[in-house]
């Protein structure tokens, strides 16, 4: 059962993103308050979910959450900073699009950039212990597979439809074939080799 708030009286945004991994595309943050008291049946982890129980959760929790905001990171500005400072960024303007400033920030992982005036937890496996980290990752990942979907038309050789960006035998093929197009990493060393 994942709980609801770490710190009790304080207004909790949960962060997470999403791409780190990938070969192409944004890295891409969200950030999301619950109410203290929120519970959804099927809530957790997105890498737990079905695909179509992400897309039904990701209309409730936009429903439902006091205040939710998702802002991502571009693959020039992943070679520009690196992968890791890239999340970070991509959570802080996660954070700053927030209609509703947060007390402290829960931070799916064991590393964060401290974010102006507002203390956080990192917490490693977060989005399976709680809830508005599980909210930001349904949020992060929805998002982007959606927009990977989409720029996959325009790029079907990739395959981004069904791989997202992530480095599959099909993905690294079309790039050996093709080349890499304006959304790949060109910082990534996956893409040299």
């Amino acid at each position: 059962m994942l709980k609801s708030y770490h710190t009790p009286n304080l207004l909790e945004a949960g962060l997470d993103e999403v791409g780190r991994g990938c070969l192409a595309g944004p890295v891409v943050a969200a950030a999301v308050i619950l109410p203290p008291d929120y519970h959804h049946p099927i809530l957790t982890d997105s890498k737990q979910l079905s695909h179509r129980q992400r897309d039904k959760l990701q209309v409730d929790i936009r429903r439902d959450a006091v205040a939710w905001a998702i802002a991502e990171v571009s693959p020039a500005d992943i070679d520009k900073i690196n992968i890791l400072k890239a999340s970070f960024l991509a959570m802080h303007r996660a954070t700053d699009a927030l209609t509703v400033r947060p007390e402290h920030l829960l931070v799916d992982g064991n590393r964060f950039t401290p974010y102006p005036m507002v203390p956080h937890t990192c917490i490693v496996k977060g989005d399976s212990l709680y809830l508005s980290i599980a909210a930001a990752s349904v949020l992060a990942k929805t998002y982007r597979d959606e927009l990977m979907a989409q720029l996959g038309q325009t790029y079907p050789a990739y395959g981004w439809g069904q791989n997202v960006g992530y480095p599959t035998a099909i993905h690294r093929a079309a790039i050996r074939e093709y080349g890499t197009t304006p959304y790949h990493r060109l910082s990534f060393r996956l893409l040299r080799e």
